[in-house]
């Protein structure tokens, strides 16, 4: 999985264009699934990395290059995407494989994360190896549906991943069998009560804010966490608390668009 794909941006493209568009606003479920893998003691993802537009102006052209290269170690604040570049760029020379980077949401045009496969029940003799099953990728997506079904087969063989239908591209786990993922992650409801005697035995965590201002509720209500946010403020958080940048954790889940939070945070 060292050597995931570039590819240049093509303007002229309305679907790479919607894939690039529907990559950002979706981008909050895979930080809210990948917020939740920081937090698990054994990992559930076999990938999780964000694909970014880089740029470079040369020779004064006002065209400039780019390419669409794949990051992982990926950290999300609400504001900027950061992580560990993990291509090496074919023509740009601003930026190498290894590099840190930080961008807006606005430079994101992937992401893909996949949950280690697991044989279906009863048949796991003859599923020794299942592929991990992909949610996000919509340019990936994209590509693979103007491809013969051989050369998907070819593809998702290389990545050693399951695609599945490129018609459907999924945000969450078990997305069709239970909706309500969409709404919340099953974690943030399975972590309630360890949530809770967290709070009873560290209160001064409620009121803590880092070096930028965010806290706890700052940071739950980016992730879409309802019940999280519920538990703080039950126990009395402040939601009048202003990162560095001046946003409140309803300003996030407004912007968010974090529909199942935003009139709590309200009232």
């Amino acid at each position: 999985m060292t050597n995931k794909e570039i590819f240049f941006a093509d303007g002229n493209s309305p679907k790479m264009i919607e894939a690039f568009k529907n990559a950002q606003e979706t981008f909050k479920y895979f930080w809210r699934e990948l917020s939740w893998e920081y937090r698990r003691i054994v990992p559930g993802l076999s990938v999780a990395c964000a694909k970014v537009a880089f740029s470079e102006n040369r020779d004064g052209s006002e065209n400039p290059i780019v390419e669409h290269m794949w990051i992982n170690d990926i950290d999300f604040d609400g504001e900027l995407v950061r992580g560990i570049l993990i291509n090496a760029p074919d023509e740009l020379t601003n930026i190498e494989n290894g590099d840190a980077v930080a961008v807006p949401l606005s430079q994101i045009s992937d992401w893909l994360f996949a949950i280690h496969g697991s044989a279906p029940k009863g048949l796991s003799k003859l599923f020794s190896s299942p592929q991990p099953k992909t949610y996000g990728g919509f340019t990936i997506q994209a590509i693979r549906s103007e491809m013969s079904n051989q050369e998907r087969k070819e593809h998702d063989k290389a990545w050693g991943l399951d695609f599945g239908d490129y018609n459907e591209v999924l945000l969450v786990n078990e997305q069709n069998e239970k909706p309500e993922n969409l709404i919340e992650h099953p974690m943030s409801k399975n972590m309630k009560e360890k949530l809770i005697d967290f709070i009873e035995q560290n209160q001064n965590e409620i009121t803590h804010q880092d070096e930028e201002g965010y806290s706890l509720l700052h940071r739950e209500t980016i992730a879409g966490n309802l019940t999280s946010v519920e538990v703080l403020l039950a126990s009395g958080v402040d939601t009048n608390m202003k990162t560095n940048q001046g946003k409140t954790a309803l300003d996030y889940a407004k912007q968010f668009n974090w529909e199942h939070i935003i009139p709590v945070l309200q009232n």
